[in-house]
């Protein structure tokens, strides 16, 4: 397949994240502290900007949901997190790939605290736990285990 055929894939991959994302969000707006209007009396708009660092549409999927989650609330994110993790309809968090590399970026970036899919612990499990020393990790089944670790 051609490169832009390959970007234009992802870039359907993620929308479809971020809509999944958007529409978990709106069905649970009263779990999170969300009044319902608020989505009539807002726009939101969700920007992954091309660069150079290729992106996964299914792993940003709890980034997306917590990210609107926190716009709405004004509740901040705690600081040195990174999160990665697909997310169905209902709320599961599934798990995704290439998560020793995202480790490894997070690492170097200075993260400390990471949030996965409980479903992605024997990845993690499985990385020489050296490269790990120092960052705690929170495994996660649902988007409102997300949400309850990250926002503060």
């Amino acid at each position: 397949a051609s490169d832009v055929y390959k970007r234009q894939n992802l870039g359907d991959v993620m929308k479809e994240s971020a809509s999944i994302a958007l529409q978990y969000v709106k069905a649970n707006a009263a779990r999170f502290g969300i009044a319902p209007e608020a989505f009539a009396d807002h726009n939101l708009h969700i920007h992954v900007p091309e660069g150079a660092i290729p992106k996964d549409g299914p792993s940003a999927g709890i980034t997306m949901a917590t990210s609107i989650v926190s716009a709405f609330t004004r509740r901040r994110i705690r600081e040195k997190t990174a999160m990665t993790g697909e997310i169905t309809l209902r709320g599961k968090v599934l798990p995704v790939g290439g998560i020793k590399e995202k480790l490894l970026a997070a690492r170097r970036a200075g993260i400390d605290h990471i949030i996965i899919s409980a479903e992605n612990r024997p990845d993690v499990e499985e990385i020489d736990q050296r490269y790990m020393d120092g960052m705690t990790f929170t495994y996660v089944d649902t988007v409102n285990d997300v949400i309850a670790d990250a926002l503060i």
